[in-house]
C-alpha cells in the first residue's frame, strides 16, 4: 500500500507581507516587518500549526526605485537575517529558520561560520537560500560600481556552494573528545583544512566551529533560470519556485527533477515549493473582496516601480494604458523578467494593470475558502506541480492565523500535512538525508 504524498509547507517572512498594500490593511500590524514581539508570535503561531520552516528572504540594498514610491514600502526596515533567526531559534523548537545570503557580495568563509552557529543555536534547523543578487545598486554598497554578469554570479555560485560545504566538512563529527584526563581538547587526525584554489575564490580553512548538527544546513535554491534550475538540481535540497499556473508548475517540476535523474540524485531529496498568497475568506466572494480591497490599497507609484524592478528597465516612460512594449534583456533576473511578460501576455493587461498586480503581488495565488485553497494545494502535490508551498500571508497578523485555524486543519483532515513534527532538525522534518563527511566519511 503506498503512502500518500505529504505538503511541505514554508513562510515567507522577510518582509512579513509580500504584498505592498498588507500594512495598510485594517488591523494589520504596521510595524509588522520590524517588531520583535510580533515576529516572535509569528514563529510561535508557524510552530503551532506545524510549518516546516521561517523563510527570511534578505535585500543588500534598498529597493532601486524613486523615492515617491519607496516612502510607501514597508521593506525599508527590516531586521538582519542571522540576529533575528538566531533570537527566533530561543524562542521555538522545531520551526526550520531559513535565511538568505548572497554568493554574490559575501564570502564563503562568513557563511559557512554564520549558519553553522545558526545550526548549533538552533539544535538543527538551520537552511541556507543561496541567491546571486539581482539588485544592481547593492554593488555600490561593496564597492562595486556595477554587478558581475549573470552567467558570471552563477559560476561563482556554484563554486561558493563547493566551498560552503567543505568548510562545514572540515571536523569529523567525533572530533571533539574532551579528554579531561589527557588534557587532549579535540583529536586531530579528525580535522582537515579545505586548502581550495579555484577560478573565482581562494580558501584555506579550517574552519573553526564544530560540523552542524545536520552535517549541512538545509540547501535552498529560488533561480528560475536555466543555470538557476542546473544549479537546484546540482546542489538545493529545497527549491522556492515562481510558476504561477498549475501548468507552469507541472513542467519546471519536471525539468528539475529529470535533471536530477540525470545526476544521480534521488528526486526525494528535492523539494520542490512554489511561492503562493493566500487569502482565505468565509465563502470564495468575501476572500475575492479581501484581495480586491488588499490590491486598492497600493499606488501607482509603488505599483509601476515594482513594475520597473522586474523587468529591469525603466517602465514609468511606457504608454501607461497601452500593453507592454517590447522589453530588451537586462542583467537583472531573467527568469523574473519572463514571468511578468508571460502574464502580461496571458491576460491581457495593460501596463496599468500589470503594475497593479505587481505591485500588490503578481504571482501564483489562491484565494477562496478553506476548502477550495486546500483542494487546489491538493491537486498541485498530487499531480507533480510541487512538493509543497512557501506560503506568503496577505497581512499579518491576520492572514497567519486564517491560513493556520483553517486551512491547516483542512489539510490534515485530508491526510496530506502532518500533525505532529517528524523529528527535531529541519532536515528530519523535511525527509532529506543527512550529508556525509567528504573528509572523513565514517
Amino acid at each position: 500500500m503506498s503512502v500518500q504524498r505529504q505538503l511541505k509547507l514554508g513562510a515567507f517572512m522577510r518582509p512579513v507581507s509580500i504584498h505592498t498594500g498588507a500594512w495598510r490593511y485594517p488591523g494589520a500590524h504596521r510595524d509588522a516587518n520590524f517588531n520583535f514581539e510580533h515576529l516572535k508570535r509569528y514563529a510561535q503561531t508557524l510552530e503551532r500549526a506545524r510549518f516546516d520552516a521561517f523563510f527570511m528572504a534578505d535585500h543588500l540594498a534598498l529597493l532601486n526605485m524613486p523615492v515617491d514610491a519607496l516612502k510607501r514600502s514597508h521593506t525599508a526596515t527590516s531586521f538582519e537575517p542571522f540576529t533575528l533567526l538566531s533570537a527566533l531559534s530561543q524562542a521555538t523548537q522545531h520551526l526550520g529558520l531559513v535565511a538568505t545570503a548572497s554568493t554574490t557580495f559575501d564570502e564563503p568563509f562568513h557563511v559557512a561560520r554564520r549558519f553553522a552557529s545558526l545550526d548549533h543555536l538552533s539544535q538543527g534547523r538551520a537552511g541556507w537560500n543561496i541567491v546571486t543578487t539581482s539588485n544592481p545598486d547593492a554593488a555600490l554598497n561593496f564597492g562595486r560600481t556595477s554587478q558581475p554578469d549573470h552567467a558570471a554570479r552563477y559560476a561563482r555560485a556554484r563554486e561558493f556552494y563547493d566551498v560552503v560545504t567543505g568548510l562545514w566538512d572540515s571536523w569529523a563529527d567525533d572530533a571533539f573528545i574532551r579528554d579531561a584526563d589527557s588534557g587532549v581538547y579535540f583529536d586531530p587526525a579528525r580535522l582537515r583544512a579545505l586548502n581550495h584554489q579555484g577560478e573565482h575564490l581562494s580558501v584555506k580553512g579550517p574552519l573553526h566551529i564544530a560540523r552542524p548538527v545536520q552535517g549541512w544546513p538545509v540547501i535552498v535554491q529560488a533561480g528560475a533560470s536555466e543555470p538557476g534550475r542546473q544549479l537546484a538540481a546540482e546542489t538545493a535540497e529545497v527549491v522556492f519556485a515562481a510558476q504561477s499556473t498549475l501548468e507552469e508548475g507541472r513542467r519546471f517540476y519536471a525539468d528539475v527533477k529529470g535533471r536530477m535523474d540525470r545526476l544521480g540524485r534521488h528526486r526525494d531529496h528535492l523539494k520542490i515549493l512554489p511561492g503562493v498568497l493566500v487569502v482565505v475568506g468565509e465563502t470564495d466572494g468575501q476572500a475575492r473582496d479581501i484581495r480586491a480591497h488588499l490590491d486598492s490599497l497600493v499606488h501607482y507609484e509603488s505599483a509601476i516601480a515594482s513594475l520597473s524592478i522586474a523587468l529591469g528597465c525603466d517602465a514609468s516612460a511606457f504608454d501607461p494604458d497601452a500593453r507592454l512594449p517590447p522589453v530588451p534583456e537586462t542583467n537583472a533576473s531573467k527568469s523574473g523578467r519572463e514571468r511578468v511578460i508571460a502574464l502580461a501576455e496571458r491576460e491581457g493587461f495593460t501596463v496599468r494593470q500589470l503594475a497593479q498586480r505587481l505591485g500588490g503581488y503578481g504571482g501564483l495565488a489562491m484565494v477562496g475558502t478553506a476548502r477550495h485553497i486546500a483542494d487546489q494545494m491538493q491537486e498541485w502535490l498530487e499531480t507533480e506541480g510541487a512538493d509543497g508551498f512557501n506560503v506568503m500571508f496577505p497581512w499579518l497578523p491576520g492572514g497567519l492565523d486564517a491560513f493556520t485555524e483553517q486551512v491547516v486543519p483542512e489539510l490534515q483532515r485530508r491526510g496530506i500535512f502532518r500533525r505532529e513534527y517528524e523529528g527535531r532538525t529541519l532536515r528530519e522534518n523535511l525527509g532529506l538525508p543527512r550529508p556525509a563527511n567528504r573528509h572523513f566519511p565514517r
